[in-house]
């Protein structure tokens, strides 16, 4: 039996516990309010984020991030993205050596532009062959009701990848093993920014044809910059890309579409902000998507127009007008392997 320690007790973080649990692991959760970690241990149920699902008997949960560390074989980061680095600086030498590190964080730092993979690997030291990710198409509401779903266990060594396959593999949760962890990484991130631009579109009652050229032009700019970023094109393709892109931009479970939704409907992003109870990851990383963008000579037309909506005050109407009234082009445009194309 693995020991697994997930560090972050939102919807994500103790919807994954389950499935820990489900497929046979010890997990100890932790939590950063005591209440809420009190509240776990004694309901077995997560009041403020999923109060619907009760919780193994196999899963704690702790405020002590040593506690958790303790003895565990696999750490789960599921921690807001910009706080991921502060986090574990202040946790450093609290695991185990061999402790293998799992990124469940659909993000990019602000400031570095570096990938969640790159910050596990600044800050803990562990070699690539320790660091995994998790992405796919994973509303945790339906996971936790233990509905079907897939996603992608990305390591660059194989073999770590199998074991966290092994250590999550349930009956109704089927994950598959990559070892691209940039594509996946990527497309887990750029999801949540094509989502804010898909809500925005169903707050303004644009109708499902935006939305659809939306989602499939948003890919194409994934795919662009993982291209640029020497991610396999194949891997936004599949459940890390476009299946996650597609539960996110069509889901009202999806905290970044409902985000965006409420721009639509005419809400500023502080009053959206002060509405929103969980974190939606694209606000922050949209910013540092672009920079890549940038640093990486890719246009993202879509990506910027979410970022002068919710970063630069542009009215969601006029910044969509933009968008559409850009010069027309084929496409798809033949580009050299390695580039950013358009």
């Amino acid at each position: 039996m693995s020991r697994v320690a997930v560090y972050g007790a939102g919807s994500w973080g103790t919807a994954f516990s389950l499935v820990l649990a489900d497929a046979g692991c010890d997990v100890t959760l932790w939590g950063r309010r005591a209440s809420l970690v009190d509240a776990i241990n004694d309901t077995r149920s997560n009041p403020d984020y999923l109060p619907q699902v009760k919780l193994p008997a196999n899963v704690r949960a702790t405020t002590d991030p040593a506690k958790a560390a303790s003895g565990a074989d696999i750490a789960v980061l599921a921690v807001s993205a910009q706080y991921a680095r502060t986090l574990l600086d202040a946790w450093a030498g609290q695991w185990q050596p061999g402790t293998v590190f799992v990124s469940l964080m659909k993000g990019v730092e602000l400031g570095t532009g570096q990938l969640m993979s790159e910050v596990l690997a600044e800050a803990t030291g562990a070699g690539a062959d320790r660091i995994a990710v998790v992405s796919g198409p994973n509303l945790a509401a339906e996971i936790v009701a233990r509905k079907p779903a897939a996603s992608v266990v990305a390591c660059a060594d194989e073999s770590t990848a199998a074991a966290i396959q092994a250590a999550c593999h349930t009956p109704y949760f089927r994950p598959y093993t990559n070892t691209d962890v940039i594509g996946c990484e990527l497309g887990g991130a750029v999801k949540n920014v094509i989502a804010l631009a898909v809500g925005i579109t169903d707050g303004m009652q644009l109708g499902d044809n935006a939305k659809a050229a939306l989602v499939t032009r948003g890919l194409a700019e994934a795919t662009r910059l993982g291209i640029a970023m020497g991610a396999n094109p194949l891997t936004l393709a599949g459940l890390a890309g476009m299946g996650d892109l597609v539960a996110t931009c069509a889901s009202k479970l999806s905290r970044n579409h409902s985000f965006g939704y409420r721009l639509g409907l005419g809400m500023s992003v502080a009053e959206t902000q002060e509405l929103t109870k969980q974190t939606a990851e694209g606000v922050a990383s949209c910013k540092a998507i672009q920079g890549l963008a940038e640093r990486h000579g890719v246009e993202m037309p879509i990506t910027q127009t979410v970022v002068d909506i919710v970063h630069g005050g542009e009215d969601p109407e006029v910044a969509v007008n933009a968008l559409l009234s850009r010069v027309p082009k084929p496409e798809t445009l033949r580009s050299r392997p390695g580039t950013g194309g358009r």
